[in-house]
């Protein structure tokens, strides 16, 4: 059987190759032993996501299942609209759009085009602000579709023993820094 990728682990990813193997180790912990605040905000800002409470109206796809066989991914996708074909990732906060928030609505955006569904707009949604922003699709985006092409393959071909060179800014905001063998904290 194949291997799929989880989305959420572009995002990860972008931030940091060793996270994912660190996160991987936590799983199965009680979160507050090793999130910080912002992390555990960030969860429960997508309470109404998980529970599926977000609405109850038809016209949502909440929580919802998604995958593809040809880019070996799969996860969930927070929202998305069948009456306006709006894909929707709710962050807490959003301080700067990263390449790894681009990431993962992309994969979303794949997995949904390739199980049958349309996909016309894609928004970031800030919940402390109360503020929508739009990106730009795959199509209409070549560079940033490219970049998400090149991390997946990265993502994929990933070798935790290769030649590892952190980054001292991403090491001082990482959770995983007193983990990580290679942190600069």
């Amino acid at each position: 059987m194949e291997s799929y990728i989880p989305i959420s682990f572009l995002n990860d990813f972008s931030f940091c190759p060793r996270s994912i193997y660190n996160h991987q180790l936590y799983k199965n912990y009680y979160a507050h032993n090793y999130k910080a605040a912002p992390q555990l905000w960030g969860s429960a800002a997508h309470d109404s996501i998980e529970t599926k409470t977000y609405s109850n109206s038809n016209d949502w796809l909440i929580s919802f299942d998604v995958f593809s066989t040809e880019l070996k991914l799969c996860g969930k996708i927070d929202l998305y609209n069948k009456k306006t074909k709006t894909l929707r990732e709710r962050k807490r906060t959003i301080t700067r759009i990263y390449d790894g928030f681009y990431y993962q609505l992309y994969a979303q955006y794949f997995c949904l085009k390739e199980m049958g569904y349309r996909v016309s707009n894609l928004e970031l949604y800030d919940l402390k602000k109360n503020k929508k922003h739009l990106l730009k699709l795959p199509e209409d985006n070549p560079v940033m579709c490219q970049k998400f092409y090149l991390i997946l393959k990265q993502l994929q071909e990933f070798d935790l023993n290769a030649l590892f060179i952190p980054e001292k800014a991403k090491c001082e905001a990482c959770i995983y820094a007193q983990l990580c063998d290679q942190s600069l904290c």
